[in-house]
């Protein structure tokens, strides 16, 4: 029992309290089961189960020097072990004759053992951030009051040593903070379910699915009263559980002059601020209603009052906002583009104003690559994108940066398209956004991610180990998505180039395509079937890690800067050898390869990927060569359907492959006819490669 725990800290907190328990009794041999959990703003309780409580003596063997060993070698090793000569045993063993000594190590208790291991677990717990309080050296995320210990629903003697003074372990617990002012006893607890129905019974419903379930339902029906529909946010419903012990729902209204506002300022102002549920109607449009979730006990009377004083703080933020909503559109949006010069965009990268420059010149660039897309249009949009920085809606929203940039574009006669491309610019913002709806609004996004990738690599701001400040992995997951999802072929050594000059740097840093496709080999490989992050037509399924390797080769060769490219190659490649074919193949690739590195390696030079037909002595070497010879494909294709043909194709070598290796013996006597089938196998080894690099597969 402690002080308030944020709401956002919960959820890993009581995991690792479970997590913590169960591996500190592992470690002493005690082989528990985590059970039921619970957590709320000021308790958090976990079951284990299973546990013996006395562990067995076990013998212990130690083996010491050989029987005939010299005296001093012999007493030194008793010592060791605490035994006199007479009870060491002699043994036989493959090594000879030598001396054992035999220990019995007392069964651990697990009252005595128990105190020492919430010691250590309450001492090292991994809060990110945490406090100390009084005159104690003790760390909490907020000042802990109780530490109850039940063992069989009895109390466990013990304390808590907080460095400057000690909380004793106790039985009692507290019930909710406003409603129960006594202490709840916990002696005589029986079970998991009986601890949470003593902590219901004081107003806690300490058990967090319960706890969210009655928040959802209490508010759903409120709402069905209403004629509406309860907009579920799962993320803002998991922060009030986090809120709230004995969660109570109100619904409120939204006075109408508001509801002119848009849906997104309503949210904000709703939701973001002010922890209320918002409702819709049958279309999901905002309706004039929201939910309010106390933290008390009904009582009509006093539900009046905190729904006043909600409603009239939720008035007064709502009418700033129809201020700014006013205020902001009395000039056009262009106007506040000189005002972004005010604003560092990152040391050595300039001005916001200087970013809107580039973004207009690059979202250009990229426009005629992406189908339907108007260049004009993406590029009055990227100019325009970040305008909405300086307006007093986002000063005050700041999540609002871009939708409301789009409403006054709108407002100021801008096409649907440019309007749209700035209010979508900077999705998608994580894995279940989506994208841009329009193919201006991909370009813009676009640019947009890819001015800050090479600008933050240009000036050394890489992302190191799990440190991120300025989510560059997500911009470049962002463009991968966008370019599988939206099909979309750019290949992007010429992009980055092009940003780089608008930046003015001599050329772009060389890990950053390493950086982009680092990020698309981790898709590929983590993807879920049916997310969604697939390309076009192609399996949405996980490739193995080193499929994927082979597919994307080396980060140097034509084509590895061609996102759309590489996975749909991974793809063609990960069904290829799923097939009869794709196997055998493989095994054939592997044995040539194997021959070839053999031979180059005692030549120490690599073979050419040509042969001589005059040196051939059987029909399996000229059956392999016409076979190569009549392949015409190429890894210039565009399409994964074009791939998957091309490789199936290649498949068609499995078959002379294993008569040439079955007929031929490649280190021939005569070391002319020797050096032509090496010849042979780096030709097959060369069209191979022209595929995926098979160097990468595994198995």
């Amino acid at each position: 029992g402690c002080e308030e725990i944020p709401a956002r800290l919960q959820k890993r907190a009581i995991a690792d309290l479970k997590k913590g328990l169960v591996e500190r009794l592992s470690a002493r041999g005690f082989a528990g089961e985590g059970g039921r959990e619970a957590i709320s703003p000021r308790h958090m309780a976990v079951e284990i189960s299973g546990l013996a409580e006395q562990l067995d003596d076990r013998v212990i063997e130690r083996r010491g020097p050989r029987s005939d060993a010299p005296d001093k070698a012999i007493d030194g090793f008793c010592h060791s072990v605490g035994l006199s000569r007479d009870q060491l045993a002699e043994q036989a063993t493959e090594k000879g004759v030598f001396l054992f000594a035999h220990i019995t190590e007392k069964g651990a208790n697990l009252r005595e053992c128990l105190p020492e291991i919430l010691q250590s677990l309450l001492a090292e717990f991994p809060w990110p951030k945490s406090q100390r309080w009084g005159a104690t050296r003790f760390r909490w995320v907020r000042p802990l009051h109780r530490v109850n210990v039940l063992f069989d629903g009895a109390a466990l003697p013990g304390e808590l040593d907080m460095g400057g003074g000690a909380l004793a372990f106790s039985a009692t617990s507290c019930g909710h903070y406003f409603e129960h002012g006594d202490d709840i006893s916990l002696a005589g607890v029986a079970s998991a379910d009986d601890y949470v129905g003593r902590l219901r019974d004081g107003y806690v419903m300490v058990d967090r699915a319960e706890r969210r379930a009655a928040i959802v339902d209490g508010a759903s029906a409120l709402v069905d009263g209403q004629g509406a529909k309860l907009r579920v946010n799962e993320g803002l419903i998991d922060e009030i559980t986090g809120l709230v012990e004995w969660p109570h729902a109100l619904f409120g209204r939204i006075e109408d002059g508001f509801m002119s506002l848009p849906d997104e300022v309503l949210e904000a102002s709703i939701r973001v601020h002010q922890k209320y549920l918002t409702t819709e109607d049958e279309d999901g449009r905002l309706t004039p209603g929201f939910v309010v979730v106390s933290n008390r006990l009904a009582d009509a009377a006093r539900d009046d009052v905190i729904l006043a004083g909600n409603q009239r703080v939720l008035r007064a933020r709502l009418a700033d906002a129809e201020f700014f909503w006013q205020e902001d559109r009395q000039a056009p949006l262009a106007e506040a583009l000189p005002r972004l010069a005010d604003i560092v965009f990152y040391e050595g990268l300039g001005s916001v104003h200087d970013k809107a420059a580039r973004l207009a010149q690059l979202a250009a660039h990229i426009a005629p690559a992406i189908a339907g897309c108007d260049g004009a249009a993406a590029g009055e949009a990227a100019r325009l994108a970040k305008a909405d920085l300086v307006s007093g809606m986002v000063g005050e929203f700041p999540e609002l940066q871009g939708i409301m940039g789009g409403y006054y574009a709108e407002a100021g006669g801008a096409s649907a398209a440019v309007a749209s491309a700035i209010r979508d610019h900077y999705r998608p913002q994580g894995p279940a956004d989506g994208l841009p709806a329009t193919p201006e609004g991909l370009a813009v996004s676009l640019a947009d991610k890819i001015d800050s990738l090479v600008g933050f690599f240009g000036v050394g701001a890489k992302p190191t180990g799990s440190k991120d400040p300025f989510a560059l992995r997500r911009a470049a997951l962002g463009v991968i998505r966008i370019i599988l999802e939206s099909q979309t072929r750019l290949p992007l050594r010429p992009v980055l180039a092009a940003s780089a000059a608008a930046y003015g740097f001599a050329a772009v840093d060389d890990d950053l395509l390493t950086f982009i496709r680092e990020r698309l080999r981790v898709s590929l490989r983590d993807r879920d079937a049916g997310s969604g992050s697939g390309s076009g037509s192609s399996s949405s399924s996980s490739i193995a890690h080193d499929v994927v390797a082979a597919a994307l080769g080396d980060g140097m060769a034509e084509g590895s800067d061609d996102i759309l490219f590489l996975a749909e190659r991974a793809d063609a490649l990960a069904a290829f050898l799923g097939s009869d074919d794709g196997a055998g193949l493989v095994a054939g690739w592997r044995r040539a390869a194997s021959i070839l590195e053999a031979e180059e390696g005692k030549a120490k030079q690599s073979f050419a990927p040509a042969t001589d037909p005059a040196l051939f002595a059987l029909p399996a070497e000229t059956g392999l060569y016409e076979h190569l010879d009549s392949l015409s494909f190429s890894a210039k294709v565009l399409s994964r359907d074009e791939l998957l043909s091309g490789m199936q194709a290649l498949g068609t070598l499995r078959g002379p492959i294993d008569v040439f290796f079955d007929s031929v013996v490649v280190n021939d006597d005569d070391d002319a006819v020797r050096l032509n089938r090496l010849g042979l196998l780096a030709m097959v080894r060369d069209a191979m490669t022209r595929v995926a690099d098979f160097t990468k597969l595994e198995g």
